[in-house]
């Protein structure tokens, strides 16, 4: 039986709301939902639109704006054990992030260490925030992603023998969907694999995310 590996996004799912949204609702000039209506909408891409998103913020506020994205993040329920699950039974966890290093290693702080942790980062020298891409598309992608999750995936390497779960909720889980041999999926990522005919299961939670791959890779039955 293969191998499995997790590839978990951050945003919306280890979180249960989108951080950068909440940041956005809190300290964002009006303008900010023109620009996420039309990343959504596909009409400008991910990194263009994120980027855009945070020039409206002022490098000034770096310390309120990271305080208030750590201490307004709520893990979703069970994490905790899905994280000790995984390490446990061996199962490679990478958080793939389409969030910022400012906020998504802090949080993620207590739960680690993990197999990777892949993020954006940003840079308060200037004016504005500039957001950096240090997980940018590779070759085999055009979709200006920022943070690619399916280059990551790629550039990690695992092969033929490894079941690869992808664990998600948004636009930005959609391309690495596609690479999965099973998708876990909330939300738009959720609308998207019944669209397309992807194996997949829905959750709600963690606990829901242990139980359903136990079930489909065997797991436990392995590690006895």
């Amino acid at each position: 039986m293969k191998k499995p590996v997790i590839y978990c996004d951050f945003d919306g799912t280890v979180t249960e709301k989108d951080n950068i949204i909440a940041i956005m609702k809190t300290f964002a000039p009006p303008g900010w939902e023109r620009i996420k209506d039309r990343i959504l909408s596909g009409e400008i891409s991910i990194r263009k639109g994120v980027g855009e998103l945070f020039s409206l913020l002022p490098s000034e506020q770096k310390n309120q704006i990271a305080e208030f994205a750590v201490e307004q993040a709520r893990i979703r329920e069970g994490f905790g054990e899905f994280v000790s699950f995984t390490r446990k039974e061996g199962i490679p966890l990478y958080i793939v992030s389409g969030g910022i290093d400012f906020f998504v290693h802090p949080v993620l702080s207590e739960y680690g260490p993990f197999d990777g942790i892949f993020c954006n980062g940003a840079d308060f020298g200037g004016e504005t925030i500039r957001i950096l891409w240090p997980n940018s598309c590779d070759e085999s992608c055009e979709n200006d992603c920022g943070c690619c999750k399916p280059s990551v995936i790629r550039r990690l390497g695992h092969g033929d023998d490894y079941f690869k779960i992808v664990i998600g909720d948004s636009v930005t889980d959609l391309e690495a969907a596609k690479q999965a041999d099973f998708v876990l999926a909330r939300d738009l990522l959720l609308e998207k694999c019944e669209e397309w005919g992807l194996p997949h299961s829905p959750f709600e939670n963690f606990l829901d995310c242990i139980e359903t791959i136990i079930k489909r890779t065997g797991v436990k039955e392995q590690a006895c």
